[in-house]
C-alpha cells in the first residue's frame, strides 16, 4: 500500500499520442519510465540529460497548470463530423477557407463533407 507522501509527490507525464497523464514509474535500475496502457506507449529515459529534463518538465507540470491547458486541447482543435461522425484533429489539410482565405469551416478527412462554422466563431 502506498503511503500519503508517495501519493501526493507522484510524478506524472504526458502520453505522446493521447495526452493522458501517466505515472512517472522508476525501472530496476532507477530510470524512468511511463506506460500508456490505452495507446500501447512505453517510454524509457536513459541518460542523465534526458533523466533531468523529464524531472523539470513533471515539476513545471503541476506549477504552470500544464494539465488543465491538455484537457482544453480537444476541446478546441479536435472536431466530430456532422455526417459521418469521425473525429479528426484541425490540420492545415482540415481547415476551410473562405475566398479571402479566412476560415469558415472544416473538411472531414473521411467522407470531405465540409462543417461551416456558425457565424462568428472562430
Amino acid at each position: 500500500m502506498r503511503t500519503l507522501l508517495e501519493i501526493y509527490t507522484t510524478r506524472y507525464f504526458p502520453c505522446p499520442i493521447c495526452a493522458e497523464a501517466l505515472e512517472v514509474r522508476e525501472s530496476k535500475k532507477d530510470k524512468p519510465y511511463v506506460v500508456c496502457n490505452a495507446c500501447g506507449v512505453q517510454m524509457f529515459v536513459r541518460n542523465e540529460t534526458g533523466i533531468r529534463r523529464l524531472e523539470q518538465l513533471t515539476q513545471e507540470a503541476n506549477t504552470k497548470n500544464v494539465w488543465e491547458r491538455l484537457k482544453e486541447l480537444p476541446q478546441r482543435y479536435q472536431k466530430t463530423c456532422r455526417q459521418c461522425a469521425n473525429k479528426f484533429w484541425v490540420t492545415e489539410e482540415t481547415r476551410h477557407t473562405d475566398w479571402l482565405d479566412e476560415l469558415d469551416g472544416y473538411t472531414c478527412p473521411q467522407c470531405g463533407v465540409i462543417d461551416k462554422l456558425d457565424s462568428g466563431n472562430t
